[in-house]
């Protein structure tokens, strides 16, 4: 054995990789380059940047050359994947690695392609690594990646078919793929949906366990279906027509049935939760207030039982609190702004959320032993009701519902008021009516539960909010008989003394935020309602007071007191009981222009209402063990916001100029501009007739004069028109004359033409006469020569038709000879050309013989050779051998020599 004298020197991870790198791109053979490969992969998670920048296009082109072995495709993609995501340890580890890996697979149309196609494969693997690599793809370079995956042909579908996949880890990474693909390309968007993407989802929840007994992937599978809806009208029809609706009630159907279920662990409510909210949100997408489609889903979702079900979700004593807000939330917009199902919402049923389980009770009354009673008062009792912290969520989803039962529908916010009037008028102990709650003295539940007033004067806000009508209906309620001499006090004037008292007693600013926020909405463009305020006068001077005192921190009470006052003096007149006049100085002396508008100034930047849109009024906003931080509603925001500059103008408004208001067509206080405005026209009018009566006298002056001149000018007229007269006539007599004569003239001139006129006739007779008989003989002599012709025409045709027989008969003979002459020389052609082929193969045979027998006779010259070196070999070995013995004292004769040269020359041979 040889003995290695020097180690090879050790290569460094760089230049292995340069090696394997081109060993890749070099090699042909197939194992060749998955070896390389493998070595590459055990790079990738360490030098994930020098193996990406040696390798990379060389494994993107395995990808293309060896698609067809499934062992390569499989460590390509591992190697690709481990390149986007290597060790955290790794010292070449960057977040631009996977930049540059992803631009350089979306530069080129055909590399996202050719990942794609490995979805047409059933290979496990194959399928499932593509899938992986695209997601990462899409991760680093979304924009680009989507445009790739969209120009694609069949990418679409290649994606949207991986869901029917029945191996879980295909399906998932592919709903995942297409999840992180569509939440923003509206196109994208539409060609995944006509995929029949909306019933292999629906599959999937299904085969998964629904709603309740789902995992992860039926809440993937919802945001999905989210991300296909969310402002999407084309899909939000095709999800329509394709008739998803009932399969979206029957799984809010499934999940109210089983959600009861007892004994359910933990970990399962809580995925049942969410995959319950996932659904519902996907709802809501379809109705987003004032969107292009929502009536005909709000239309849709009631025709199939959707808004009973949600209903139904809501009210269940075993559905989670934020499961009922949202699904009360989602019924809310389910009616809004559609009167035909406004209507018919009141008629529903729900469970009590106030009276416990009985086993009494009418048939239809109860469900599960639990009284049942209609929607509207299910409501009413949830909101004002029910003091639980816990509740609140549900609490505030709840007066969204009722909110959206009467917006914009004139009829149920009359028909609302007025069963709320009813209630508080007969005295009875309603707990959920919203005046009785206002207009009752604040007791100690002020304290423990301040959402209940707060959510009975957002309701009441809402009713009155810019409708005269509802305003002067609320007006009408008031406590006390004049006729017995007791005292009279109106609606407004209670809510304005409880609110007096509260910021007396310092209570709590979610009740008195609730006062100002509905006397505020009230008062604004009412003067009635105004002067209805005003009546009690100490109403103003305890907002002055408290303007300047300090409740809470102060900002909140202070700035909506600011904003009622304004809106008292904007809209009072000077027959106000407190005119304008006198609440100007009041608010200027006690409180200043500049505290005024230091205190509308300090509301609108508090970050409860400057940041209401995106703060979240919710009882996650709580403090710990404290209230949410719920103040404000967002309508009153917007009003805050949208009349703040006016409201700041107020206190300059001189108090001489009023505010007129239009309600109900009807214009009420006075506008001082418009008076003055009047009163100007009127002086430009009276000077305007002053001018018009002298320029009256002065015109008649103008006309008497004319007059005078009109007499004179006609009787001059009258003498000239006689003479006139008697000149026409002298003219009229000469005329006659001249009339006879010139008819006796033109009777003799039409004589002599009659004359010649006759003469001209005969002549012409004449004429015509002869030449008709030159004519007729001209014809004749045509017609002879015309016979003649046609018979020399016959013979010559004749003549022609036998010359033309003759010449076809010949041709013919002479086109049959030459067929046969052609076919002979065609047979002879073939017959060569076979010959020809025959020797060719004959010829191409010998000479693969001669070249088999050429590599035969090189084999056995090579064989030849080589035995001649081994004999040589030999020879010199015995030499060797020989002279070793010799030297050593050994005696060696000539036949030993030979016997041996005979034995190695066998050796050699064997």
């Amino acid at each position: 054995m040889f003995a290695i004298a020097t180690p090879p020197a050790k290569q460094s991870v760089s230049e292995t990789i340069t090696t394997l790198s081109g060993r890749l791109n070099s090699s042909t053979l197939l194992e060749d380059r998955r070896a390389a490969i493998l070595g590459l992969r055990s790079f990738a998670k360490e030098y994930p940047a020098s193996v990406a920048s040696d390798a990379l296009r060389g494994l993107i082109g395995s990808l293309s050359n060896d698609r067809e072995d499934v062992d390569t495709v499989k460590i390509t993609l591992e190697t690709l994947l481990m390149l986007f995501n290597p060790n955290e340890s790794s010292p070449e580890a960057s977040e631009e690695i996977a930049l540059w890996l992803a631009d350089e697979f979306t530069q080129r149309q055909d590399n996202i392609t050719l990942l794609l196609d490995f979805l047409d494969t059933q290979d496990f693997y194959s399928r499932l690594y593509s899938l992986q690599l695209l997601s990462a793809i899409l991760a680093s370079r979304t924009e680009r990646t989507e445009e790739c995956i969209f120009t694609a042909p069949l990418g679409i579908s290649r994606l949207v078919a991986v869901l029917d996949d029945r191996r879980e880890a295909i399906r998932n990474e592919g709903l995942s793929l297409l999840t992180y693909l569509t939440p923003t390309s509206t196109e994208l968007q539409k060609r995944v949906a006509f995929e029949d993407a909306f019933d292999r989802i629906f599959n999937i929840i299904k085969l998964e366990g629904s709603l309740v007994h789902g995992d992860r992937i039926v809440e993937d599978c919802l945001i999905l279906l989210a991300n296909l809806l969310r402002l999407n009208v084309s899909n939000q029809s095709f999800f329509r027509e394709a008739g998803c609706v009932p399969k979206v009630a029957w799984l809010l159907g499934d999940a109210a049935k089983e959600s009861s279920e007892p004994d359910v662990a933990e970990w399962a409510k809580t995925q049942i939760n969410r995959n319950i909210y996932a659904l519902l949100a996907v709802l809501r997408l379809f109705l987003v207030t004032g969107g292009v489609g929502a009536q005909a889903n709000q239309a849709s979702f009631w025709q199939h039982g959707v808004l009973d079900q949600v209903l139904h979700l809501a009210f269940s004593r075993s559905t989670e609190m934020q499961i009922k807000a949202e699904a009360l939330i989602t019924c809310a917009d389910l009616i809004r702004g559609n009167p035909a199902l406004q209507e018919g919402f009141s008629q529903f049923r729900v469970t009590s959320v106030l009276d416990e389980p009985s086993d009494e009770g009418e048939k239809g009354v109860l469900q599960n032993g639990i009284p049942q009673v209609y929607v509207i008062d299910g409501l009413l009792d949830l909101t004002l009701s029910v003091p639980l912290m816990s509740a609140f969520d549900s609490r505030l989803a709840a007066c969204e519902c009722i909110k959206a039962y009467f917006h914009n529908h004139p009829v149920i916010r009359k028909h609302f008021l007025r069963r709320a009037i009813d209630g508080h008028t007969a005295g009875a102990d309603e707990t959920a009516n919203v005046l009785t709650t206002l207009l009752q003295p604040l007791d100690s539940q002020a304290s423990s539960d301040p959402y209940r007033y707060w959510f009975a004067a957002v309701i009441l806000f809402h009713l009155v909010y810019e409708d005269a009508n509802a305003k002067s209906l609320a007006m009408s309620v008031a406590e006390g008989d004049a006729a017995q001499g007791e005292e009279v006090v109106t609606c407004l004037q209670t809510l304005t003394g409880n609110l007096v008292v509260g910021i007396q007693r310092n209570l709590d600013e979610r009740v008195l935020v609730a006062y100002l926020m509905l006397l505020c909405g009230w008062l604004f463009e009412d003067p009635d309602g105004v002067n209805d305020f005003l009546g009690e006068g100490s109403n103003l001077q305890s907002l002055v007071q408290a303007v300047s005192s300090s409740v809470g921190d102060g900002v909140m009470v202070q700035g909506l007191c600011a904003i009622l006052l304004g809106i008292v003096y904007e809209f009072s007149t000077k027959d106000s009981p407190v005119p304008r006049a006198t609440i100007h100085p009041i608010i200027a002396s006690q409180m200043g222009r500049e505290k005024y508008i230091d205190r509308l100034t300090k509301l609108r930047g508090h970050p409860l209402l400057r940041d209401f849109e995106v703060l979240p009024q919710k009882l996650s906003s709580a403090q710990p063990s404290g209230l949410p931080e719920v103040f404000f509603d967002t309508t009153f925001v917007d009003f805050v916001k949208d009349n703040f500059s006016r409201l700041l103008r107020v206190i300059d408004r001189d108090p001489g100029m009023e505010i007129p208001v239009i309600a109900n067509g009807v214009q009420k206080g006075i506008s001082r501009e418009m008076v003055d405005s009047l009163r100007s026209q009127l002086e430009e009018k009276e000077q305007a007739l002053q001018k018009a009566q002298e320029e009256v006298v002065s015109l008649g002056r103008q006309l008497g004069q004319e007059q005078a001149d009109h007499r004179r000018d006609k009787e001059k007229f009258a003498v000239e028109l006689t003479r006139i007269k008697n000149v026409n006539d002298a003219l009229q007599r000469h005329h006659d004359d001249d009339m006879k004569k010139l008819q006796a003239e033109q009777t003799r001139v039409t004589q002599d033409h009659q004359r010649q006129l006759e003469r001209v006739q005969k002549t012409s007779e004449a004429n015509a006469d002869r030449i008709r008989k030159r004519t007729e003989a001209e014809i004749g002599d045509l017609q002879i020569k015309i016979g003649k012709l046609d018979a020399d025409l016959a013979k010559a045709n004749k003549d022609h038709l036998q010359d033309l027989q003759t010449a076809h008969l010949e041709y013919q003979s002479h086109n049959t000879e030459q067929a046969a002459r052609l076919q002979r020389a065609e047979e002879k052609a073939k017959d060569l050309e076979a010959r020809g082929d025959a020797a060719t193969e004959n010829a191409t045979r010998a000479a693969a013989s001669l070249a088999e027998k050429e590599q035969e006779k090189q084999a056995v010259q090579s064989e030849l050779d080589d035995l001649l070196m081994v004999f040589g070999d030999m020879e010199d070995k015995v030499k060797q051998y020989r002279d070793r013995l010799k030297a050593l004292g050994e005696s060696v004769s000539d036949g030993e020599d030979e016997d041996d040269d005979e034995e190695d020359g066998d050796d050699g041979v064997d």
